[in-house]
């Protein structure tokens, strides 16, 4: 009897400590405007299902993605490394063929292969865009369960291309509630044991796509192009609040760490996105094309309704997720990333990072503490254009009191131009050469020049 009772205890203090793990939720949103949330100011579309993560959780008012372009920073997202050190600078390019041997480096150890490793259940729900061909799919790096798309767009009403696993799959609901459905699913079967959830909405990524029911919430909008996103970020919006609501109704929302983040800034000219108070737009190292959305929310260990001013990176969220997890960050690369629990908790005052920094083909950027160095393409050439003059010179701006980067300080602080320049320097020589893309694609592989593609990465 005394050997059973113990049994007994032994086991429930075990399925404590399981049920006592956080579950891990990625949410990544897709070319999002940071002006067009509620908690940004955004007046014309309502997102209070999004708001209410920065709202309840902690807002990083200086966050940042390593890259300005989507698969670049999911890349580093799911790697915890900047994208440049292996070569995934650019896309990989447009619906490649299965055949084509073009991806994320088999030499990086990923996010969901640490926490399966770590005891998790791993599933992604979206937008891959890391490989096509059998090696790098989702279910070959980490995630014991897919449902997505392998590109970089597509269609959101009768979408093709859709996976269940590796198997095609014929799908009828708009993408946007399609991924909902599915991601909710995965809360519920999985709602016994911990796990991480990686769902990547291509929403609000063109082709401009909505049905009715989310168009007619927005019929005074015009142009008809912002009217048909503020739908789709609506949809975006109603799907996130419903993954929220079914944490809550499985007792879950309390002990879930929920990250919340997008790929790059908006394609303005594209996707009738806006970016303010920045310069700039998608593709660029301008703040409109790197500054984004970043809102982390997890009741049982962050604060409510803080707001973190460092500047921090998606790359963070690598072991900062793993270390609310108590999984190891059991990696065959230094990662770069940083933990920012005790950051955002209070307990370390200093900076995360020394630097920042940024390299897109002849695009750079750094930024220390509020001083950033950049060389960029102009406004008009950021989406529309992937030449870059070949004579651009370094703009140097202090963040703190321009963060618009209205005012060149170049001229009057060459000191400080010298300084960033030579500690990107630092770091540049550490980086690998594009795999692809701007004459780096591999002899006998798809080339991808980067092209204007409008809305098809």
């Amino acid at each position: 009897m005394r050997y059973l009772t113990a049994l007994a205890l032994m086991c429930a203090a075990l399925s404590s400590a399981t049920a006592a793990k956080p579950n891990v939720i990625f949410i990544v949103a897709d070319d999002l405007g940071y002006a067009d949330l509620g908690v940004h100011g955004c007046k014309d579309i309502p997102t209070p299902h999004i708001d209410a993560l920065a709202k309840n959780g902690v807002r990083c008012s200086n966050g940042y993605v390593s890259g300005p372009y989507c698969s670049p920073t999911r890349a580093g997202l799911i790697t915890g490394r900047y994208q440049q050190r292996f070569g995934h600078e650019f896309n990989p390019g447009p619906a490649v063929s299965a055949t084509i041997d073009l991806g994320l480096s088999l030499n990086e150890t990923t996010l969901p292969q640490v926490f399966k490793s770590g005891g998790y259940r791993t599933g992604m729900v979206g937008k891959w865009h890391l490989g096509h061909a059998k090696q790098f799919l989702p279910t070959s790096r980490g995630f014991e369960e897919f449902y997505g798309f392998l590109g970089g767009a597509n269609p959101y009403l009768n979408p093709p291309n859709i996976l269940r696993g590796a198997e095609a799959i014929k799908e009828t609901d708009y993408l946007t509630d399609a991924f909902t459905r599915e991601a909710v699913a995965y809360i519920d079967r999985h709602k016994s044991e911990p796990f991480f959830l990686y769902l990547t909405y291509n929403a609000v990524h063109g082709p401009l796509q909505a049905p009715p029911k989310y168009l007619q919430r927005f019929e005074k909008i015009q142009p008809q192009g912002r009217r048909t996103y503020a739908a789709m970020l609506s949809a975006l919006d109603d799907g996130i609040g419903l993954v929220m609501n079914k944490l809550k109704t499985e007792n879950l929302f309390d002990n879930t760490l929920v990250c919340f983040i997008s790929d790059n800034g908006g394609p303005e000219n594209v996707n009738f996105s806006d970016n303010g108070p920045f310069r700039g737009q998608k593709a660029s190292t301008w703040e409109g094309g790197i500054h984004i959305p970043y809102f982390l929310h997890w009741p049982n260990g962050l604060p409510k309704g803080a707001v973190y001013t460092q500047p921090v990176i998606q790359l963070d969220l690598f072991p900062t997720a793993l270390a609310a997890a108590g999984v190891e960050a059991k990696t065959n690369k230094p990662i770069d990333g940083v933990n920012l629990l005790p950051f955002l908790n209070g307990e370390n005052k200093a900076a995360p990072h020394d630097a920042l920094y940024w390299r897109f083909g002849a695009q750079m950027a750094i930024r220390m503490g509020d001083w950033k160095l950049i060389k960029a393409r102009g406004d008009a050439q950021a989406f529309n254009r992937s030449e870059v003059a070949s004579a651009m010179g370094a703009n140097l701006f202090n963040l703190k009191e321009d963060e618009g980067e209205k005012t060149d300080l170049a001229g009057s602080k060459p000191e400080k131009v010298k300084e960033l320049q030579e500690v990107w320097n630092k770091w540049n020589a550490t980086l690998e050469k594009p795999t692809w893309g701007q004459g780096g694609a591999k002899k006998g592989k798809a080339k991808n020049k980067e092209k204007d593609r409008k809305d098809l990465d």
